[in-house]
């Protein structure tokens, strides 16, 4: 389904088994919508979109009580976040307000509405995109909701051959509409996705290598470049993702080389550059790449 890609589709793989949401940006067109589409179907799962407006309402997102005539009672009409995966497509199109309706649903699997509280189903997965925030017509995300997202995950444009493969495929009568008529099947549901995740837990962590993560990301903090540096929470996420991709790569032990390649799509939406920093060219992977090169590898 989709052509290319590779470190994209395996950073999401590591968000499904590990847990966690996933902040999807790159420019239009690149695939990011059917990527999550596809994702739904092999997962036997609900899917619902969210295209994120300007006069988009929280109520919109959550659902509302609506009065039935006929019964002169008010019901429930459940919005899009009752699936799921659900896409929350050009999330930063939106005022913060309507932004911050996601942030219970993703943290407490839950949401409340007009004073009830509900649970959402299990799997539960946000996947936002949003376009670069040098494009017109889009609002910074506030810092507590990005802090949310377990990936950022950048979605780059296909190499050459890449591209050429895709026009071949849609010349031939690819139709990304019609997902049902390209013969995928599930193969995994939630009891599946369950079993995996405990599996992962088992993944063993060297004491060295806490020691090693809590070097990261207290360097992080201390960074010349950085307002703001990575969280306890970023911590947290970079020790489940690096015990993700291990165990994704065939192995039930946990090597520096994990912590380093995840501490990217991890921290890149965590940290905060100063505004100096920024004028001089540098770009949140780049501190990052540095604050690696800084802390010792343990051997």
């Amino acid at each position: 389904m989709i052509v290319g890609q590779e470190g994209a589709l395996e950073q999401i793989l590591v968000a499904l088994f590990s847990g966690g949401h996933v902040l999807l940006e790159g420019v239009p067109g690149i695939a990011k919508t059917l990527l999550v589409k596809t994702l739904a179907v092999l997962m036997a799962s609900d899917f619902k979109r969210v295209q994120f407006t300007p006069d988009l309402m929280p109520s919109d997102i959550l659902g509302t009580h609506v009065f039935d005539a006929r019964t002169t009672e008010f019901h429930l009409k459940k919005g899009p976040i009752f699936a799921n995966f659900v896409l929350a497509d050009e999330v930063n199109r939106t005022p913060p307000k309507t932004q911050s309706a996601l942030l219970e649903a993703m943290e407490e699997r839950q949401v409340t509405i007009e004073g009830e509280k509900m649970l959402l189903p299990v799997p539960f997965m946000v996947f936002a995109t949003q376009n670069p925030l040098e494009y017109e017509g889009t609002f910074p995300l506030p810092e507590a909701q990005l802090d949310r997202f377990m990936l950022k995950i950048v979605m780059g444009y296909p190499q050459a051959n890449e591209e050429e493969e895709v026009l071949r495929r849609y010349h031939a009568g690819f139709d990304p509409h019609h997902l049902e008529n390209l013969g995928l099947i599930g193969v995994a549901d939630a009891l599946v996705l369950t079993k995996v995740r405990e599996e992962i837990q088992k993944v063993i962590m060297k004491d060295v290598l806490f020691h090693y993560l809590v070097e990261l990301v207290s360097a992080s903090r201390k960074n010349v470049h950085l307002l703001v540096g990575a969280s306890p929470r970023g911590a947290i996420n970079l020790l489940l993702c690096a015990k993700t991709l291990a165990a994704l790569r065939g192995r039930d032990y946990v090597i520096p080389d994990d912590i380093k390649e995840m501490a990217f799509p991890v921290l890149r939406h965590r940290i905060i550059l100063r505004p100096e920093s920024e004028i001089e060219g540098l770009k949140p992977d780049d501190v990052i790449r540095s604050v690696l090169e800084a802390v010792e590898v343990p051997r």
